[in-house]
């Protein structure tokens, strides 16, 4: 697969979204709790610490597979089946997630300051701002991809039928 998204095909861009970030999201945020929950204990007394983020990616790592389960069943079919009426509803539940992972994010820049790597940090602590960093640039991207390239065709479409 490319890592050219079709754009002008919504039922491949639904499968490219799947594929390229619901599958990476899977494999990254897992990884990125645990690495955070370690971090933060290794380095309770520093103040740089991250303190929180792991609360913060666990929560991510269920909203986040209810919210690609949704689109996953009831969204990305609809879409492979040319819309239709009613497909505006969880259009707007989808957008209305993607604000709360926007919320999220901007946690996580503000428990780690961007996130800004303390000169003197551990290994462990600069795999998980670096794997912070290919997350939120990949979310920001999937977001990116579904509100303001996937969505609104279908969105167009039903107030034209309206």
């Amino acid at each position: 697969m490319t890592d050219q998204p079709p754009l002008h095909d919504p039922a491949e861009l639904t499968r490219y979204i799947e594929t390229r970030y619901h599958a990476r999201h899977r494999d990254q945020l897992p990884l990125l709790a645990e690495l955070s929950a370690m971090v933060e204990a290794v380095h309770i007394d520093d103040p740089r610490a991250p303190a929180g983020l792991a609360a913060v990616l666990d929560r991510m790592i269920g909203d986040m597979e209810v919210h690609m389960k949704k689109e996953e069943l009831i969204l990305f079919p609809a879409i492979r089946n040319g819309g239709g009426p009613g497909i505006e509803n969880p259009i707007a539940a989808m957008r209305a997630d993607h604000d709360n992972h926007a919320f999220e994010l901007s946690e996580i820049r503000r428990i780690t300051g961007g996130p800004d790597l303390p000169d003197d940090a551990c290994g462990s602590w600069t795999r998980l701002y670096m794997g912070l960093e290919e997350f939120m640039d990949d979310l920001q991207e999937h977001i990116r991809l579904e509100n303001d390239v996937l969505f609104p065709q279908f969105e167009r479409k039903t107030r034209l039928e309206a």
